[in-house]
């Protein structure tokens, strides 16, 4: 008889951005070095459908699954920090709900009877946990639940996580409430009356947490240990400190740890797991915070303020330094100023440049100037998404010598459209989830940059985008220099181009971001980290 699933639950109280999912996925990755298999997933109280719509300034960078799901961006905290391999069952949203429970109601599947909040929307929310629970093999599940204990929008999900810990028994469920403990500074002192209301509010609702982990820039005295404990119902060993790091977000799963977060959950649901062995993590932790070597790399884009709409790309960059003991000094440099200052000011001290994906016109072509650049240069170059769109309008402007070569994604009428509508995308009316999302194979070419970083003919990445390079125009860009090295599988669209007389020049039309993980870098960025550094030494 298999031994039955374990579910965690973590909420938040005080304020939002504490870092729940931080928490959640280093708890993850505690658990899994205690030999156990963890699924995550995310519950998120807004009404969108999915992030696949909502602005990178409103929401940060979207995330997207193999199987073609835009997500939430802690999805990819989830996949980076374990091997949690999500799909479009990990992320539901109060829209997907409603929308769930609208459509059953349209086609009578309640058979004429009033639809309520309870049970139908709830219910909603337990058969996404229950299908998690039936599609993987996981010893234990963690959800996340977005938003902050007392908003109206996320009461309905407590409702259905108190109901389903009633159905599976608390012996198999773990709440955990991260909450905020500020420090007064007037007063030299950590209050903790803000976890006590939060803790309030959720017993309000029904829901005991077992255990509370606090946020606080401070270490956690015994005594506020106690106090929090005594007022909030819970064990004092169970009340734990989780402290702001100095140096990087990898370090969260070691502060845990020192509480012994993952000892406490595996007592509370009768884990049997061994003591995590960390030192593979440890060895990780220490490359990113005492590298020998360090190498400046802008990233130019026009989503730069926002840190976390490049999320992925920022970590995969940590990655790939990591692993060439180097330091990534990231320039965020927004594309509209290259354009208006020009790049020999700006760019002039980088060592290697990279072009993320985006949507719209706006920088465009500061993000060309600076292409233009890095090739004409020598300076290592990686261009992601719209940043091959841009390589390969740059190249067809300046050394093919198509006059205005543009996307028709920005200019309908350019006489030379080298970037251009997906046929299948033609004609469509609506923006949600209709792009070309998710994981598809590529066939790599022999003899190419490509090649050698893949070691493999034959490769599988995600992706996120509505245009294309034109085929119409392969032949002429091909003759010129800019080489074709992967294709997909089986349409042949073009996938990766590269410059094979330069230093590193590489665009690729997928996302390799969001295949990059702390112990195992993309092959892509790992090779434009190294380039990036070979020129940094070179110019010393």
């Amino acid at each position: 008889m298999s031994k039955p699933t374990k579910y965690i639950f973590v909420t938040g109280g005080v304020v939002s951005s504490l870092g729940k999912g931080l928490a959640a996925a280093s708890l993850g990755t505690l658990l899994e070095h205690r030999g156990l298999k963890v699924m995550l997933q995310k519950f998120d109280p807004y009404l969108n459908v999915d992030p696949g719509t909502m602005s990178p300034f409103q929401h940060g960078e979207v995330y997207v699954l193999a199987d073609g799901a835009e997500t939430d961006l802690d999805l990819g905290h989830y996949e980076r920090f374990t091997n949690s391999e999500c799909t479009r069952l990990n992320n539901i949203t109060s829209g997907q709900v409603f929308e769930k429970v609208i459509n059953n109601e349209r086609a009578g599947v309640y058979l004429g009877k009033t639809v309520q909040f309870i049970p139908h929307c709830t219910d909603v929310i337990k058969d996404r946990i229950r299908e998690v629970t039936e599609s993987s093999d996981a010893d234990v599940i963690i959800t996340e639940i977005g938003g902050t204990t007392g908003d109206i929008e996320g009461h309905l999900f407590l409702e259905a996580l108190r109901q389903f810990s009633l159905e599976v028994g608390r012996a198999n469920v773990c709440f955990i409430h991260v909450t905020l403990l500020p420090y007064i500074a007037a007063a030299e002192e950590i209050k903790t009356k803000p976890t006590q209301q939060s803790v309030a509010k959720l017993r309000e609702i029904g829901i005991q947490p077992d255990i509370i982990i606090c946020r606080t820039e401070h270490d956690l005295d015994e005594d506020n240990k106690a106090k929090i404990a005594m007022f909030c119902n819970v064990e004092k060993q169970n009340v734990v400190a989780f402290r702001d790091v100095d140096h990087t977000i990898y370090e969260c799963p070691l502060d845990l740890r020192r509480d012994k977060l993952d000892r406490l959950v595996s007592d509370k649901l009768g884990l049997e797991s061994a003591t995590p062995d960390l030192e593979d993590w440890r060895l990780f932790v220490d490359r990113i915070i005492n590298p020998t070597f360090e190498t400046n790399i802008a990233v130019v884009g026009k989503y730069i303020e926002l840190q976390d709409a490049y999320k992925s790309i920022y970590e995969s960059l940590t990655f790939a330094g990591a692993h060439h003991d180097t330091r990534v000094i990231v320039h965020r440099i927004d594309a509209e100023r290259i354009a208006e200052e020009g790049p020999s000011v700006i760019l002039k001290d980088m060592d290697g440049i990279l072009i993320p994906g985006g949507f719209g016109d706006r920088g465009t072509e500061g993000k060309i100037i600076a292409t233009q650049f890095a090739r004409q240069n020598n300076i290592p170059f990686f261009g992601i998404c719209l940043g091959m769109q841009i390589a390969t309008i740059e190249f067809s402007r300046n050394v093919c010598e198509l006059e205005k070569a543009n996307s028709t994604e920005f200019d309908q009428d350019t006489p030379h459209p080298v970037i251009s509508l997906q046929e299948e995308q033609k004609g469509l009316t609506t923006m949600g989830g209709n792009m070309r999302l998710g994981a598809s194979k590529a066939k790599v070419f022999p003899g190419t940059k490509a090649h050698d970083l893949y070691s493999s003919e034959l490769i599988t990445e995600r992706h996120r985008h509505r245009y294309e390079f034109n085929p119409a125009y392969r032949q002429q860009i091909e003759a010129a220099g800019l080489k074709i090295s992967a294709v997909s599988e089986p349409e042949g669209l073009v996938e990766i181009v590269e410059i094979a007389d330069h230093p590193f020049f590489i665009g690729a039309q997928f996302h390799p971001e969001f295949l990059s993980k702390p112990n195992k870098p993309h092959p892509i960025f790992s090779g434009f980290v190294k380039a990036s550094l070979a020129n940094t030494q070179f110019k010393a």
